[in-house]
């Protein structure tokens, strides 16, 4: 009887053991994807207000930003490995690496976007450099709701995430169509379109990766793929 009443309790402080690594786990994932927020914001102003100190800071938060994801991977495979976790935390903890690589990719994706900023700078602002705002816009607030799924859990606002990345794709479809249609004169230089092309690229593709965020959100939670 002495025996099995210890057994339980070492049953009980692994598993509180296995909780607070798990919290630990979704708290640096937070962590992680507020360093990729703010580098959206950088390149955002980058690109819009013409903040070349913006741009340059945001390389020095990715390097953080992959320091963090390189660490979250290793602990999530060492947890499933040394843990032997029950359905819902495997389900948590193979989620949990997807989404942070859909994390990761966003910061990428936000360094690309300052590097465009830098070499656009020399050039007059392109006349539609207003609908890529609006789209940019769009995409953040993709980005917001996708972390705010993430810390609550909340597979309602992770569902909601996958409808906006319509109205997304509609921006770059229309940008596209009216960089296409550009017509140049007296020899202007074709890279500030291939720039803006770029743009887009990258903003579509984020606003992918919110989403995916917020799909693997809705299957933590109900275990079901959206």
């Amino acid at each position: 009887m002495v025996e099995t009443s210890s057994q339980s309790q070492n049953q009980k402080r692994t598993r509180s053991d296995f909780e607070r690594q798990l919290h630990r786990l979704e708290q640096d994932s937070l962590r992680m994807g507020a360093l990729v927020e703010n580098s959206f914001l950088l390149a955002h102003a980058a690109l819009f207000e013409r903040d070349l100190e913006a741009a340059t800071r945001i390389d020095p938060q990715d390097k953080q930003v992959d320091a963090i994801y390189r660490q979250i991977e290793i602990d999530c495979i060492n947890l499933i490995a040394l843990q032997s976790p029950v359905a819902r935390d495997l389900r948590l903890l193979s989620a949990l690496m997807q989404l942070i690589r859909d994390i990761e990719r966003i910061g990428d994706y936000a360094e690309n976007l300052g590097d465009i900023a830098i070499k656009l700078f020399p050039y007059p602002p392109s006349p539609y450099l207003g609908e890529l705002e609006v789209m940019s816009n769009r995409c953040r607030a993709m980005l917001a709701m996708s972390l705010e799924a993430l810390a609550n859990l909340d597979e309602n606002i992770g569902l909601q995430i996958k409808a906006k990345d319509d109205a997304v794709d509609d921006d770059y479809k229309q940008i596209y169509n009216l960089l296409a249609s550009q017509k140049l004169f007296g020899g202007e230089p074709m890279e500030p379109v291939m720039l803006m092309v770029l743009a887009i690229h990258h903003l579509e593709r984020m606003a992918d990766h919110a989403t995916n965020v917020g799909l693997r959100v809705a299957y933590i939670v109900t275990g079901k793929l959206g």
